[in-house]
């Protein structure tokens, strides 16, 4: 609540606002401060200091909003209406100001370790026996690590490269670089984390195509066998890439499959298949290279089979969360029709062609408050609308995004609902704009068709009716049809809005 201005701010607010003006009132008033008299003594108590939003109330600026993120905060400042009036607001007008100070380089560091070496949320995310496990693995890897020099220099010389020559260290050394870019590739896209859990799909697609792009490279080394160091490397690193995502999203794809707490048999007899399967591949490859065939064109025919056959394999599997492609897909089929589909459906409609690590979706789930908004008055002017919500949804018309921002007091429905009604808002625009390629055969200029910013209020006014309408029976036909949401498959940005005063 703001305090009451004195007299002579009441003044100094009303008359017109130039620079030389300010500077002459700044002055004014630090003189008059120099020459008050001393105020009387208080109590030993300190009092208390005046809430956050009430600090900047006699200033140019005013706290509209305060965000935090792993805890780190940020305040979001704009002009005070007081002094410009809330016509004035413009593009770019809210000022971020960080209120810490920037990490030490040991601790960013340690952060950008962390970010590959342990899961998220850890430790709380998992047992406490995970670390003395991972302790012993590494040191195991350490130890197997170091005898592969030697056991590759012997494998070496047994071939008949002679031991008294130079030629046996240096192949070793370049077949252990080879192995060890692919060692580096692997641990730096494990960095994906969580994505091998909710967007396995995509992940165990792309991994198969990195794999076949391996092998590629590999067979360009007979072409130029001078660049044979570099090419190995990359077709190392492509093929350790598909490794890691094989071995990641292989456990969540059987656990699909498994009714009972049989897992551990369901993937073992998996895993047979797989080899028996390579096995019979490996003596077809052999009959068919003795007749000295086209090794480009059998290639090119494998290669197709291969990636075919992946391509059908993952759109095989009938996962039963709900994870963000899978959401849409869901909510989008159940305001069209009112019904949600089948997990059948659901899964056969879902597209594994997207890359996991690109964001090909207009909506952006926990976002920052600075990418949402450019201005103070589209936040101030949806803001009454999410007051007793504990997310924040909104449109974002010069990135064509719509933004789904989680308040610090958000629990795992509530973060349900703001995805929910993020694709209503999304159905909403679209259903609004559903005439904008007949408006461009015309001659009319698409552009003009963008909902203005009192469209904009009222398309959100609108999408929560609808979302208070409608999310409950949404929820409860998902459960029906055997769908488990939960949003940890969702992956919601870290970013958090705060309380103003916290």
């Amino acid at each position: 609540m703001k305090h009451k201005p004195s007299q002579s701010q009441t003044t100094t607010v009303s008359q017109p606002q130039d620079p030389r003006h300010l500077v002459r009132e700044t002055l004014r008033i630090s003189a008059n401060l120099a020459s008050a008299p001393p105020s009387p003594p208080q109590s030993s108590a300190a009092a208390p200091p005046p809430p956050i939003q009430n600090q900047f109330v006699d200033s140019s600026l005013r706290l509209i909003c305060s965000e935090e993120i792993d805890g780190r905060k940020w305040n979001y400042f704009a002009p005070n209406e007081d002094l410009f009036g809330p016509a004035k607001f413009s593009k770019g007008s809210i000022r971020a100001v960080s209120l810490q100070s920037p990490k030490a380089p040991v601790d960013e560091l340690v952060s950008f370790v962390r970010s590959y070496v342990v899961p998220e949320g850890f430790p709380d995310s998992v047992i406490p026996s995970y670390v003395p496990y991972m302790t012993w693995r590494a040191l195991k890897h350490f130890f197997g690590g170091a005898m592969g020099v030697f056991t590759t220099q012997t494998l070496l010389n047994s071939v008949g490269v002679s031991r008294n020559q130079s030629i046996p260290g240096a192949v070793a050394i370049n077949w252990i670089l080879k192995d060890g870019a692919g060692r580096v590739g692997k641990m730096i896209f494990a960095r994906q984390g969580r994505k091998f859990d909710y967007d396995l799909k995509q992940l165990r697609f792309a991994g198969d195509l990195l794999m076949e792009l391996g092998a590629g490279v590999e067979l360009a080394t007979a072409a130029v066998p001078h660049l044979f160091l570099p090419l190995a490397c990359a077709a190392n690193v492509a093929k350790n890439v598909a490794a890691v995502t094989s071995t990641s999203t292989r456990t969540p794809i059987y656990k699909a499959f498994a009714r009972g707490e049989n897992i551990g048999d369901v993937t073992a007899k998996g895993e047979c298949v797989g080899n028996i399967a390579d096995l019979l591949g490996t003596g077809l490859s052999i009959m068919i290279a003795k007749g000295n065939p086209s090794l480009v064109t059998t290639f090119a025919l494998l290669s197709c089979g291969y990636v075919f056959s992946s391509y059908q394999e993952v759109k095989s599997v009938v996962l039963h969360t709900l994870n963000r492609a899978r959401f849409t897909v869901a909510v989008d089929s159940f305001l069209k029709t009112g019904r949600v589909p089948t997990l059948q459906e659901g899964n056969a409609m879902e597209s594994v062609f997207n890359l996991p690590w690109i964001n090909h979706s207009p909506i952006v789930l926990g976002s920052r408050f600075k990418d949402a908004f450019q201005d103070a008055k589209s936040y101030l002017s949806i803001e009454p609308v999410f007051e007793k919500e504990r997310y924040v949804v909104a449109y974002n018309p010069t990135k064509g995004n719509i933004y789904a921002l989680l308040k610090d007091q958000a629990k795992p429905d509530d973060i349900l609902k703001a995805t929910f009604h993020a694709n209503v808002l999304l159905h909403i625009i679209r259903s609004s704009t559903a005439n904008r390629s007949l408006t461009k055969e015309n001659g009319i200029n698409p552009s003009v068709l963008l909902p203005s910013f009192t469209n904009l209020d009222t398309h959100i006014a609108d999408s929560y009716k609808m979302v208070l309408a409608l999310f409950g029976l949404f929820k409860n036909k998902a459960k029906e049809q055997g769908w488990v949401m939960s949003e940890s498959h969702l992956n919601p940005g870290r970013a958090r809005l705060c309380e103003l005063g916290r």
